[in-house]
């Protein structure tokens, strides 16, 4: 396929992910300020790729992360099983009384005109502790594996969670895996590890190892320090800003082959319009778009980059890689929960064309 990247055909991982693993409180449509129960989903930006290229499009997968002895960690860690993904875990005793903890957020739906309120608790996070020379990533890879994925929100925990995506990046490179990382700038995060200054430096350096990056235009911008364009785009579906500050990333990344993200035109809390771009090895490639009727929001972002790897793992072309990734995208919106409840058959079917109509 003419994408640019060297994908080995056969690995005993078809992918893994470096990064935080979170249980997320949702008490649904009810703020958090009158809530009296909350559903619990097991999450995070780097698991939910692993989890859903596992449960959805049927790879196999790993995890590398931190794990606690406690009952949240046992919580997390039965998902983690049941969502078909191999853990590598760096293990932490809890004291009984601070931790070390894992992270805890806390996010509502919204409704409406009303936005969803998403805010964390991850005092004395375990992951934040992780740091280079924690794993033994020969034994990570020893049977190969094909690409491997972290994202910001793990870089901005700490200093040392930096060094650790990028030893692990090398290491995978060395590998022989593709590389991947998903933006995913939060600003919370990052103004209590030294602000949007810090984030470009870390964030540049964890990018010169990266084949593959995943991030809307404010990404780019806020991320990796990149002015955007004089372009005034017609709406948030209009990709043309987007494609604008292409050059711009390429010239400071050159080893960067694939810039991808979501579009997305918020009209309502439950009603979003949803499209994709991409630029691959020099083309450009936009997805249809089609109007969703979301049930929860958390998670689309990661639903699109898993659907995204499938595709170009798979041996799909670019287009169609964009599609998949759109199409799961969408059809991850109406689940609850952070990850896939989606089969790869009905991802198909949507990239291809297919409605709502009763399947009998």
């Amino acid at each position: 396929m003419n994408h640019g990247l060297k994908i080995s055909q056969k690995a005993a991982l078809d992918l893994v992910s470096l990064g935080a693993l979170v249980h997320r409180l949702d008490p649904g449509v009810i703020p958090f300020r009158k809530a009296s129960s909350c559903a619990i989903h097991v999450s995070g930006g780097e698991f939910n790729v692993a989890a859903n290229l596992s449960d959805c499009f049927r790879l196999k997968t790993a995890i590398v992360s931190a794990m606690v002895d406690y009952p949240i960690g046992d919580m997390i860690a039965e998902r983690v099983r049941a969502m078909g993904v191999q853990p590598f875990y760096k293990r932490f005793a809890h004291n009984g009384v601070t931790g070390p903890n894992m992270a805890t957020v806390y996010s509502d739906r919204g409704q409406g005109v009303r936005a969803p309120v998403v805010f964390y608790n991850r005092c004395n996070e375990a992951a934040a502790q992780l740091k280079p020379g924690d794993f033994d990533w020969k034994e990570i890879f020893a049977g190969g594996a094909r690409w491997f994925h972290s994202g910001g929100i793990f870089a901005a925990l700490s200093e040392t969670t930096a060094e650790l995506i990028i030893e692990g990046m090398k290491a995978a490179k060395k590998a022989g895996a593709v590389t991947s990382f998903d933006l995913n700038f939060r600003e919370k995060l990052w103004k209590i590890s030294g602000g949007e200054k810090r984030a470009v430096s870390v964030i540049r350096r964890i990018v010169e190892n990266v084949d593959v990056l995943v991030g809307n235009e404010e990404d780019l911008q806020k991320g990796l320090g990149i002015a955007g364009q004089d372009v005034t785009a017609k709406s948030k579906l209009d990709p043309s800003a987007f494609f604008g500050m292409i050059d711009k990333v390429v010239k400071q990344q050159p080893n960067v082959k694939v810039v991808a993200t979501t579009l997305r035109e918020v009209h309502s809390t439950n009603r979003h319009s949803w499209s994709a771009v991409a630029w691959i090895n020099g083309k450009t490639h936009v997805a249809p778009t089609c109007e969703l009727d979301v049930l929860d929001r958390i998670g689309g972002g990661d639903g699109f980059a898993s659907g995204f790897i499938y595709g170009l793992l798979a041996g799909e072309s670019p287009e169609e890689s964009v599609k998949l990734g759109w199409a799961h995208g969408a059809l991850l919106t109406t689940f609850p929960g952070d990850t896939t409840m989606a089969t790869v058959e009905q991802v198909r079917a949507f990239a291809k064309g297919g409605s709502a109509r009763v399947q009998r």
